[in-house]
């Protein structure tokens, strides 16, 4: 069976514009009153955040490797069902993944060939002109799944560049779809996670406004979408990528706790569960009348102080884990630490839940797909149970119990090497680094 049809922009590398041309592509479709909806490979919270601020529709993440078949298929089937076009946004490079089987090493290469749908290559040409056909080419011809159906230039320097870098890709027969010159004032704030979070990105919609005026007059988009092929579902999955952990779910929800996956909340939702948020920045506690208290990831190293002052939020939080569960994943996890050091050094008192102490000072990245066996019961689910996620942060811990009993989670690498124990549990509150994707 098919839907709605589809196209993945991607690119040999990160760094290349695609999530400027995506962006700048989403909301010129959406302005001309089409249904449009984006999509995301791999584990990201911040792009999927811009999507939906650039088509007014949520943006799922696709992950080969945390997400099974059926859920896959799930996902796609909602967000293609009735879309007059689907975008989805690759990760890092179109192979770039991990070493698993065909179709199972997270790259954005094993989605595009499981929805059937043609990659759009961004190239960023500064640097090269002929040579970035071999580029192209070599894309084109590694994975036989996949088709490689046009490139958009980016980062043009001249016409001359780039007709130079035409004359290339006449010679391997890849249609050129348009080109944007180099131009610094298309690019988006960053920080130490990725893009500034869509929510604190000023004027976003100018901005987003004026990606498209690019895009529009860069590329032919026509015959881009002209080039979108229906998306390929095999069956009706489930979309449920993990059980709601209680029947009312106090969600910490502002620019400090913003890291949730949209796929986790439509699961909860459609198991019957309500959503309740609350903001700890505005010295809310949880709600009493909830039966758990999620505290997602997010940036609450930038705002350390203002959490720490937050006494409502703080002794509330307190006397609800005395009778209700408690989680919190990775920034969620350190604000149930007893200190976090913000990047100045000071070390603030939080929630002291949690028998850890974290610094964004002592800053080192740690990256990768986790996979996860609790070791108690929890709001994440019963000891014993399989989970599959990622961890991204720079916060390092200072100080914490590293005792079995402590532990929340004994984790491994996506190659099942083994990473030792992970978070911590005290009473009715878990919490740890790890971000949760899919039941494994």
């Amino acid at each position: 069976m098919s839907v709605g049809p589809g196209l993945l922009i991607a690119a040999p590398r990160s760094g290349s514009g695609k999530t400027t041309i995506v962006l700048g592509l989403q909301r010129a479709l959406a302005r001309r009153g089409l249904r449009v909806r984006g999509m995301k490979c791999g584990p990201d919270y911040i792009d999927p955040a811009f999507h939906a601020a650039a088509t007014g529709a949520p943006s799922f993440n696709l992950d080969s490797f945390a997400m099974s078949r059926p859920l896959l298929q799930a996902l796609a089937s909602e967000a293609a069902g009735d879309a007059t076009l689907v975008i989805a946004e690759g990760s890092m490079g179109l192979f770039d993944g991990i070493r698993q089987e065909t179709g199972r090493t997270g790259a954005s290469a094993d989605i595009a060939a499981l929805f059937g749908w043609p990659v759009i290559l961004v190239l960023d040409v500064s640097g090269h002109a002929q040579s970035a056909a071999a580029v192209a080419l070599g894309c084109a011809r590694f994975d036989p799944r996949i088709d490689v159906a046009g490139v958009v230039l980016n980062k043009v320097a001249s016409e001359r560049h780039r007709r130079l870098v035409e004359d290339g890709m006449t010679r391997i027969g890849l249609p050129v779809l348009g080109a944007l010159m180099r131009n610094t004032e298309l690019t988006l704030p960053e920080r130490h996670l990725g893009l500034v979070q869509a929510g604190e990105t000023d004027e976003l919609d100018a901005r987003l406004e004026r990606l498209a005026d690019a895009v529009e007059g860069a590329l032919d988009i026509d015959r881009l979408m002209a080039l979108s092929r229906p998306t390929r579902l095999e069956t009706a999955g489930n979309a449920q990528s993990l059980p709601p952990p209680g029947q009312r779910i106090a969600l910490a929800s502002d620019q400090a706790f913003s890291f949730v996956y949209p796929h986790v909340l439509m699961g909860w939702r459609t198991a019957g569960a309500e959503i309740v948020p609350f903001s700890p920045l505005a010295d809310e506690p949880p709600p009493s009348d909830c039966d758990v208290c999620w505290l997602p990831g997010g940036y609450p190293e930038l705002h350390a102080g203002r959490i720490a002052g937050a006494q409502n939020f703080l002794e509330g939080l307190r006397a609800f884990s005395e009778s209700r569960p408690v989680h919190g994943e990775c920034g969620g996890y350190m604000v149930l630490g007893r200190s976090l050091e913000d990047a100045e050094g000071y070390a603030h008192p939080m929630a002291g839940l949690l028998p850890v102490e974290t610094s964004y000072a002592k800053r080192r990245m740690h990256l990768g797909y986790r996979v996860a066996h609790l070791l108690g019961d929890s709001a994440m689910g019963q000891a014993g149970r399989r989970l599959v996620g990622h961890e991204f942060h720079y916060a390092s811990v200072t100080q914490s119990d590293t005792s079995r009993e402590a532990a929340f989670a004994r984790i491994a690498d996506a190659e099942g090497n083994d990473l030792g124990f992970a978070g911590h549990r005290r009473g009715l509150v878990t919490g740890s680094f790890f971000h949760a994707i899919a039941q494994g």
